[in-house]
This record gives C-alpha cells, structure tokens and sequence, in this order.
C-alpha cells in the first residue's frame, strides 16, 4: 500500500462532477494498493497516519497528529501511485492491484479508518473522475509506503 499524505486547512472533492463532500483541518491522503495488501498492511498504514506527527504545537513544533487534534481524513483511491515510469513514456501500472481487487481492499481500508482511526473520515469516490480542491498548510507532503520502500 502506498499513500501521499498532505497536510490541509481544507479539502474538497467532487466525483463525476457530484460534490462527495468537504472537510476543514486534516490530511487529505491518496491511497494506492497492490494485491498482496492485507488487514496487517492496512492497520500499520492507518495507524502511520492518524498517528503522524506533522501538526503545530504551541511551540511550532510538528509534534501533533490528526488523531491528537481530531482532524479529518480525507482518503482518495489512487492507482496511480503504483505507476511505473522507469521505462518508455508511458506509465505502465501492472505492480497495483486489478480493479476489482482494488476496489474491495480500498473499502476495506476506509471501513478499518472508520472504526478505527478515531477522526472524522471522508472518501473519494473508486474509478471516478475526481477533481479534488485541497487548501495545502505548509506545503506539507509525505509519501508512506508499506513496503518501506521510502
């Protein structure tokens, strides 16, 4: 599982051009997945992020995580994530999961955020055309991987 994780003032997503919804503080987070991904994956992943330490103390110090301050999630599926440039022009992206098997394990991540993140949670919508309006606090952008790989 692979995740870009931005810190928001805000977040806005619209699906198919149907407004899905909008959320003030938080981290909005796209969510990419591959086949082998698992409840383990899942939980160290979501535990990674409501857990992750990039909000302002009052010293200015990144010392506070979406759960300690009961910000939102904004979680977004994302293939993409998995895209492999490394050869050619063309992204190829067979290292993610097939659809079908994406869009069951991305539910089964939003249902563990739900129970389990302990913050308000928001979802982008799977295989739709997205456009997503993020108000970025920082910029700060982290990319978590399950993997380790970075």
């Amino acid at each position: 599982m692979r995740a870009v994780i931005q810190r928001v003032s805000s977040a806005a997503l619209m699906a198919d051009g149907i407004p899905q919804g909008e959320m003030g503080k938080g981290l909005l987070v796209l969510v990419g997945v591959k086949e082998s991904d698992d409840l383990s994956v899942m939980r160290y992943m979501l535990e990674k992020i409501a857990s992750m330490r990039i909000f302002e103390d009052e010293n200015d110090h990144m010392n506070l995580s979406a759960r300690d301050l009961s910000y939102s999630l904004y979680l977004v599926p994302n293939f993409t994530l998995y895209g492999d440039c490394r050869h050619g022009r063309r992204p190829g992206f067979t290292a993610g999961a097939p659809v079908r098997v994406a869009e069951t394990l991305f539910a089964q991540f939003v249902e563990l955020a739900k129970k389990e993140a302990g913050v308000p949670v928001y979802t982008g919508v799977f295989q739709a055309h997205m456009i997503i309006t993020p108000t970025l606090d920082g910029p700060v952008t982290l990319l978590l991987d399950s993997d380790k790989l970075f």
